[in-house]
């Protein structure tokens, strides 16, 4: 089993994947070629995808039983000891404060380290 899913990708795309694949919903193709066919297909995507993002999960001989390759997507797969991951950018950094901190100890912890009330 393969499945193709494109982004933004231009229609002639779309309509040279239905030649060996079928669209079952926008965007979302799904198949089963042979290796060699699908190995083409990728070529095809990745190299008209333009400003599109495309994603290729296919059926595997391994632990998980399947695996997959992306175009121009932000998470990459990573493989782990044999299992692919996917590898999110981490989008949630916090950014430090930009000098709102005063040097020292405030009055209340002052208090509290030494005892005073």
């Amino acid at each position: 089993m393969t499945v193709i899913v494109l982004t933004n990708c231009p229609p002639g795309l779309r309509g040279f994947l239905t030649r060996w694949l079928l669209e079952i919903s926008s965007g979302v193709f799904i198949g089963n070629p042979s290796t060699r066919i699908r190995d083409i297909l990728w070529d095809e995507v990745q190299q008209y995808a333009n400003q599109g993002r495309a994603l290729l999960a296919h059926t595997t001989n391994n632990e998980q039983g399947y695996t997959f390759r992306t175009h121009d997507h932000a998470w990459h797969p990573v493989d782990h000891e044999g299992i692919t991951l996917i590898l999110r950018p981490n989008t949630n950094t916090p950014q430090p404060a930009a000098n709102t901190a005063k040097p020292g100890w405030s009055k209340a912890s002052q208090r509290r380290r030494f005892g005073k009330r």
